[in-house]
């Protein structure tokens, strides 16, 4: 629930956008009729990562409260919203080991949500991801821990529901300071795809230690280099797309530092079929963010299926913004 996120948040002073609450759709076009564009609309539920629009608009916000809370776009999950001030910056995911008490964050990753290339379309589970985040520096790291991660373990805790597993903060670095765009309590897709090929501790011995509330005895070790995911996704998605197309892999997998992810394909008579809107993910690793964004696009590139497509800028403007210093 975004709403409950967003109200944990404001009491414990936890930093993040301005926003405002409606079950009601009436209530929320008078609030829009006043409200300052561009801004964000969000189905409280989860919606598949879909159920956020970005209105430039009156009229655009109009559409999105009356698609979640009339026509019932995202059914339950739709029929409270969120309306949120709208935050501009550098955005970042990062996944964090916990236990409830000691917090451990993974290598952050660039996540790139809108479907088409420059940040155009709608929005989708996600396109790509860069981990690190070149825009992550030590500065905000700090900043971060300091002012979003440590409050929200202990938030939880005053509350007397301490969470304990993998903690998915989004962030974005605005010029006030980093803020929360949203939690999960779930590795993200895709950036786990990225993040998790850098880590060098043993996955199974970290998630003991989280279990077992001794994440703090547990050292937590991340490679050097970067890792680049980018997704293969049927034509026409995030909205209607055909699937039921044979892939041909060719030799992409057969490099070292190149691992494809399955998200939706599946076998029909010995066949790789395709079976859904974000169909693989391609994974490279490489010594720095250029490399590994390379040769994860030359093995995407040799993968062939009916209506294919994918962003060719995942991870392009942070890796141009680091180069330049």
């Amino acid at each position: 629930s975004k709403s409950c996120a967003k109200n944990l948040m404001r009491k414990y002073g936890i930093p993040s956008a301005d926003y405002a609450v409606f079950d009601r759709a009436d209530e929320a076009y008078a609030y829009l009729a006043t409200s300052q564009y561009p801004c964000v609309i969000k189905a409280d539920g989860p919606a598949l990562g879909k159920g956020v629009i970005i209105a430039s608009t009156q009229e655009e916000a109009f559409c999105a409260v009356r698609a979640m809370m009339e026509e019932g776009a995202f059914g339950t999950s739709g029929s409270r919203v969120v309306i949120e001030e709208y935050l501009t910056g550098h955005e970042a995911s990062v996944l964090a080991f916990t236990d409830g008490t000691t917090l451990i964050p993974m290598v952050s990753a660039l996540d790139h949500k809108r479907a088409f290339d420059g940040d155009l379309g709608p929005n989708t589970g996600g396109m790509g991801a860069l981990a690190p985040n070149p825009y992550d520096t030590p500065e905000l790291a700090r900043a971060c821990m300091e002012r979003i991660y440590l409050p929200t373990i202990r938030a939880m805790q005053a509350e007397g529901r301490p969470f304990s597993g993998c903690l998915f903060f989004g962030l974005m670095f605005t010029q006030n300071g980093p803020k929360v765009i949203e939690y999960n309590c779930r590795f993200g897709d895709p950036e786990t795809q990225a993040v998790l090929p850098l880590l060098e501790t043993d996955l199974l011995e970290i998630l003991l230690a989280v279990e077992e509330g001794r994440l703090a005895e547990t050292p937590v070790r991340f490679r050097g280099g970067s890792a680049c995911c980018v997704v293969l996704a049927s034509g026409g998605y995030p909205a209607a797309y055909q699937t039921g197309f044979e892939i041909v892999l060719g030799d992409a997998p057969r490099a070292e530092n190149i691992t494809i992810y399955h998200a939706g394909t599946k076998r029909v008579q010995g066949r790789l079929i395709s079976a859904g809107g974000r169909v693989l993910g391609v994974m490279a690793l490489g010594e720095s963010a250029r490399a590994a964004q390379s040769a994860a696009y030359a093995a995407a590139m040799r993968i062939r299926f009916t209506g294919a497509f994918c962003r060719s800028d995942i991870g392009t403007r942070a890796i141009d913004w680091a180069e330049r210093g």
